[in-house]
């Protein structure tokens, strides 16, 4: 069953495969909410040099993903930054979650108040 699924994440065969710091990733299903996101998360980490995605076309659900570090892996580059924004993500909704129930228990208390 796990065969038949196509993978969401491609690597674009290098030139050089002795290199692993220049990689371009083919991430399928995705569009510019993930790529502007994920390119400015890889950017922030002090060992890539070069991180820029493309969708190649409109039509085409898939954004191409251009790492570059100077010394680690793009993979593991690319992981960090997956994993950096799923924590942001995750810090984001846990205020959003915060201030909801903060929120409710105000308009609650308000509106106990002005019932007769």
């Amino acid at each position: 069953m796990a065969e038949d699924r196509e993978r969401c994440l491609e690597i674009v065969p290098l030139d050089d495969p002795d290199d692993t710091t220049c990689m371009t990733f083919v991430l399928k299903q995705e569009d510019h909410t993930l790529g502007n996101a994920l390119r400015y998360m890889i950017m922030k980490n002090p060992d890539v040099t070069f991180c820029g995605y493309s969708v190649p076309h409109p039509s085409e659900p898939k954004i191409n993903l251009r790492v570059q570090t100077n010394g680690v892996a793009a993979t593991d580059a690319l992981r960090k930054g997956l994993e950096d924004l799923q924590e942001l993500c995750a810090h984001v909704q846990h205020n959003f979650e915060q201030k909801v129930a903060s929120f409710s228990e105000q308009d609650n208390s308000m509106s106990s108040q002005t019932e007769p």
